[in-house]
């Protein structure tokens, strides 16, 4: 039966099929929670989950709220954040393609989250992850490994507040980026930068004033040039040893 007549008499599967190809087509498959999925089983892997688009600026997770789904992101940077009792934000992270989103054992999403560019993502109801672990082998391992990283970054950014100086802050996130977006060498060339200077601010625990200043340091010192929401990194090994502590000063 042609193709067009098949969807006229089936017309759930149309799409079905396009979400198999969304899934196949993926930039962010290879590094995200469907990394596990074999190519054959992609048609069936895609009806577990549906697709959502969030624009710019626009909160769609919050603290405290049902932890009904997760969630993995696919295109775009998202900023996760926390709200103190006294009314001040602290960012706690910023999420990119192959990331995972409010994964919880808990009843209750621990922190917010909202997106810093439009958004993709993929949408995963909690309720059917024990059946996707029996359905789609080597699933649950994956799942395991997306964990073990967002418990690392945790741990880094604990290091970062605890114990680095302004500089070494900002030297160690812009080498993050640098890993995230696929960059090497020593010239890492231009990486996106689609944070505002005010959410940088948060996240590193300064003052956006500060956060200017240092990248005023950076950029004078030939390191990085600056553009628009991109960063070119000129001497990525002078950033990873400010980063480390070698070298350099701070206010």
């Amino acid at each position: 039966m042609p193709l067009a007549a098949s969807i006229a008499a089936h017309p759930v599967a149309f799409p079905v099929i396009a979400q198999a190809n969304a899934c196949k087509n993926c930039s962010a498959r290879p590094q995200g929670f469907c990394a596990a999925i074999k190519a054959e089983s992609l048609s069936r892997f895609s009806l577990t989950h549906t697709s959502q688009d969030i624009e710019a600026g626009k909160t769609f997770l919050n603290e405290g709220d049902p932890a009904t789904h997760f969630f993995t992101v696919t295109e775009g940077t998202v900023k996760l954040f926390k709200l103190l009792s006294d009314g001040r934000r602290a960012v706690t992270g910023f999420l990119f393609p192959g990331d995972l989103l409010g994964f919880s054992d808990a009843d209750k999403y621990n922190y917010s989250a909202e997106a810093v560019t439009p958004v993709s993502l993929c949408r995963f109801p909690r309720r059917q992850l024990d059946r996707m672990y029996a359905d789609f082998p080597g699933l649950e391992s994956q799942l395991l490994k997306l964990v073990t990283r967002e418990l690392a970054a945790a741990q880094n950014q604990m290091v970062l507040l605890g114990r680095k100086t302004a500089h070494e802050r900002a030297a160690s996130l812009l080498l993050s980026l640098i890993r995230r977006q696929g960059r090497s060498g020593r010239n890492a060339g231009w990486i996106e930068l689609p944070m505002t200077r005010t959410d940088i601010a948060d996240y590193l625990g300064l003052t956006t004033e500060t956060v200017s200043r240092v990248f005023t340091v950076l950029k004078g010192s030939g390191c990085i040039a600056l553009a628009g929401g991109k960063v070119r990194v000129a001497d990525a090994e002078a950033l990873a040893d400010l980063a480390d502590g070698i070298g350099g000063d701070d206010e």
